[in-house]
């Protein structure tokens, strides 16, 4: 099928769609985040705000990376980064991907050094049951007790097995549970998402269906048990808790929170009730709420709370009163905007599942944050300051190399593991919203990548959180796996209380 013929297709039905469906009423214009100002040193996009072009993907210019107020110091690949990494110290742990975290050589957690960020070198494989598994987005650290946590998720939606580890050592992980959570005594879990509450003792865990949100008791680490659990429907997706653990803020899987008392969990009454506070929803197509940093500034609790799908960007609400959360702004790049979903589907088709969609984002800080840093999938890692939270500006970027590989080298990266699809679907509710507000023009949408089903890897994506260390950053994404970077050119200044945090 010829592209413009590809995209009449495409446009006729999304329009069809559109008329199923009531324009938003309220909603104010959205607004892009100020742009990075990228310094010497620099090699900055063409495009949009967020976008790889499509001239810069088809003349191979994406293999050379993007970067403003960035240096990239290193990288380990390896088979793949995983969906969501977790680190602790000095070092990585990538996630995996199933089956390749079962079958590939070496499946399971790579275990990644960075003492001596130029020159990384892997110091273990984890490869506990759960972790083999596949571990989508539930592999986490808590540095408080010193312990990573990962569920097995083979495909969206996983049960029963978990694995604990003590990281104190943090090259050499020790694992702790044996018994609880191994195919021989599988936990009442089901999962997609999991995380800590801020103490340690408690690991949550979410899954999509039938939406069972399950505590885990991890006061010994070596016997986790289960103590509490409820149905929430299927809008159960990722999840931020409070810093006094006990608040829960749950992510809907169609765009919005659930805000949850988890109190008596907390505190470890017997028979604990969950009661629900509120919920909080949006009139714009941002979609698959992901997860929530809730942060600080004085006496105001606020959240970031990430978009997966619709080019929703950033959520930044107010949940100082639990049972009113307001929605006060919006994080977006210029490439979100709803009049230049045109020009993003006609870059990111031919890229993959997912186009220019915000993930996973961690805080400088829980207390008075100056930064936030966001893996922003084919956006790469895009670095804001937030010391005004209603006044959110970009100061780097960095978008790495594309990488293409085949599957049977890069079995952990679910970039390559999912190139048989090409066509950005997360984006389909962002081009609707387009289509409503008459702001698609179909021949802006017209490139020479409109016709590809299949993924050309002409860029990574990186979905998971950034950690910070100093002016440098940990960062995670699909193709070129872990990363170290570092800002340039004093956009950025580490607090003396610098700590990640990503709300779970």
């Amino acid at each position: 099928m010829s592209a413009p013929r590809f995209l009449t297709v495409v446009v006729a039905a999304l329009s069809a769609a559109a008329l199923l469906v009531a324009a938003p009423a309220t909603a104010a214009p959205p607004q892009a985040a100020d742009p990075a100002h990228c310094g010497p040193g620099s090699a900055p996009t063409s495009g949009l705000q967020g976008e790889v072009t499509a001239a810069e993907r088809s003349s191979g210019r994406s293999k050379r990376g993007v970067t403003c107020n960035v240096t990239p110091i290193s990288a380990y690949a390896g088979h793949g980064g995983g969906i969501v990494a977790a680190a602790y110290g000095t070092c990585g742990y990538t996630g995996t991907v199933f089956p390749g975290s079962a079958v590939g050589q070496n499946g399971g957690v790579q275990v990644v050094d960075a003492a001596t960020p130029t020159r990384l070198r892997t110091t273990a494989t984890l490869d506990a049951p759960a972790l083999q598994a596949g571990t989508w987005e539930t592999l986490k650290v808590n540095a408080r007790r010193r312990l990573l946590v990962g569920t097995g998720v083979p495909f969206l939606f996983g049960a029963g097995l978990m694995a604990v580890y003590d990281v104190s050592d943090c090259a050499h992980p020790r694992l702790l549970n044996t018994t609880a959570g191994t195919p021989a005594a599988p936990l009442t879990i089901t999962s997609h998402e999991g995380g800590f509450s801020p103490d340690g003792r408690t690991y949550w865990t979410s899954g999509m269906g039938p939406g069972l949100l399950s505590a885990v008791d991890l006061s010994d680490p070596a016997r986790p048990r289960v103590i509490w659990q409820g149905l929430t429907g299927l809008e159960a997706h990722g999840f931020g808790i409070s810093a006094d653990g006990s608040t829960l803020y749950l992510s809907h899987n169609f765009g919005g929170i659930s805000v949850y008392d988890i109190s008596q969990v907390t505190s470890r009454h017997t028979n604990p009730r969950v009661p629900l506070l509120s919920n909080l929803s949006w009139d714009d197509a941002g979609w698959a709420t992901q997860h929530s940093v809730p942060v600080a500034y004085g006496d105001r609790t606020i959240l970031y709370t990430p978009t997966e799908g619709g080019s929703g960007g950033v959520k930044v609400i107010d949940a100082t009163d639990p049972r009113h959360p307001r929605l006060i702004n919006t994080i977006k790049l210029a490439v979100n905007l709803p009049e230049n979903q045109d020009r993003a589907i006609a870059s990111s088709s031919g890229g993959g599942v997912f186009a220019y969609e915000s993930h996973y984002c961690s805080a400088d800080r829980p207390l008075n944050p100056t930064a936030l840093a966001c893996g922003w999938t084919s956006s790469g890692v895009r670095v804001f300051d937030i010391r005004d939270p209603r006044q959110v500006k970009e100061i780097a970027y960095y978008v790495p190399p594309s990488k293409p590989a085949s599957p049977f080298t890069a079995w952990n990266s679910p970039h390559v593991m999912s190139a048989v699809v090409g066509v950005p679907v997360l984006s389909a509710p962002s081009i609707l919203d387009a289509l409503r507000r008459g702001e698609f023009d179909p021949a802006q949408a017209r490139s020479n990548r409109t016709s590809m089903v299949l993924s050309d890897l002409s860029t990574d994506m990186c979905f998971s959180p950034p950690e910070w260390r100093g002016n440098r950053l940990y960062v995670t994404c699909s193709d070129n796996g872990f990363q170290v970077i570092e800002l340039t050119n004093d956009v950025y200044r580490a607090p003396a209380d610098q700590q990640t945090t990503v709300g779970s």
